[in-house]
């Protein structure tokens, strides 16, 4: 793993203490590393339509981080606020899956990738409706509504490609076997998840497991794509180990808090 390029020292960020903290900042650092890789689109995307699509789901992103964030930094109190959990933790003190940090390839993989996260995303935010901790519960309700939106725009988009051409689907085939391997740690709870879900503030995911699997399978096969077999799955990210690409990341995203601290606009 690659150090931050830039000044990873966080001794301005509180740590924050206990796992319902943890567990927050988890659902935060998804939103906000995939609108990051999403952002990378704009401009660039295949047709102008779907170049809005995809920087418009990186805004909705951005706004369910925004709400985790603040209610992280209400949480750890002092002087903490978003933009320190944003901006200056380094990669270690980051908790998202490895799946939301990995490269955008081409589209074909972008939709994939997030095809499979908004999968998870829907499920779990569907159940976090019913989280004891009442401000969990309503982000949750209130991100659903932009979730069911981005899963069904990513399910016609992999159907459009599976079904498509013989180069759509073949780019579809290797991105299967790119991303397939890091959708595992989507459902291995981490400490913080187990006793998140314990005491009725998170899910028990080995719950969403099964109805994952059933949205993937039935996507991959109206696409005429073949459901892949078990692999050796990726983890790590939850706890703070991350790949190379992830420094990259917040290299840039964090610069300018970095370079110009407490900047203002």
């Amino acid at each position: 793993m690659k150090e931050n390029l830039l000044n990873t020292d966080s001794s301005k960020v509180p740590p924050p203490e206990g796992f319902r903290e943890a567990y927050i900042l988890h659902l935060a650092d998804n939103a906000l590393i995939l609108a990051q890789r999403n952002a990378e689109w704009c401009g660039h995307g295949p047709v102008l339509e779907q170049d809005i699509a995809i920087t418009n789901i990186s805004l909705d992103l951005i706004g369910q981080a925004r709400n985790f964030y603040q209610y992280a930094a209400q949480i750890t109190g002092g002087d903490c606020d978003e933009d320190k959990l944003a901006y200056l933790r380094a990669e270690r003190e980051f908790k998202n899956c490895l799946l939301v940090e990995l490269p955008n390839g081409d589209w074909g993989q972008t939709i994939l990738r997030q095809f499979f996260f908004s999968t998870y995303q829907f499920l779990l935010y569907t159940e976090l409706q019913k989280s004891s901790d009442e401000q969990i519960a309503a982000i949750a309700a209130k991100s659903l509504k932009e979730v069911t939106y981005h899963l069904r725009w990513s399910s016609e988009w992999v159907i459009r490609l599976g079904d498509g051409t013989e180069e759509s689907n073949q780019r579809m085939l290797r991105a299967i076997e790119n991303l397939w391997m890091y959708t595992g740690e989507l459902f291995q709870s981490s400490p913080y998840e187990i006793q998140s879900a314990n005491n009725g503030t998170g899910v028990e995911l080995s719950l969403l497991k099964c109805k994952w699997d059933e949205k993937v399978e039935r996507v991959f096969a109206e696409a005429g794509l073949p459901y892949p077999e078990k692999v050796y799955h990726q983890t790590g990210g939850k706890e703070g180990r991350h790949t190379e690409h992830l420094g990259y990341i917040l290299a840039e995203m964090q610069y300018m808090q970095r370079v110009y601290p407490d900047s203002e606009w």
